[in-house]
């Protein structure tokens, strides 16, 4: 393998984990920020309030978007595994 093979497979592999995660950390900042304006506009500073919010947005957010994920990851691993079959011959 050409450091150019090596660089393109790591970068490849840090986009798929970018495109993975943002749904998942989307989420959690979109809940985050709306129990934090509302601890605010109400005064309630519990810090355990916006736990089961995540939780449960992030549970969701898996339930839809898991198929999706799945398939990106399934693809990525498929095309790794051709790529190590073309290397070794």
């Amino acid at each position: 393998m050409t450091p150019d093979s090596v660089m393109s497979l790591g970068r490849h592999a840090m986009e798929i984990t970018l495109l993975i995660s943002a749904p998942l950390l989307l989420v959690a900042l979109a809940i985050g920020l709306i129990v934090s304006i509302f601890q605010a506009a109400t005064q309630i500073n519990e810090t355990t309030l916006s736990f089961i919010p995540k939780l449960v947005g992030i549970f969701v957010t898996l339930i839809i978007a898991g198929p999706w994920m799945l398939s990106i990851l399934g693809d990525y691993m498929r095309e790794v595994f051709m790529g190590i079959a073309i290397v070794s011959g």
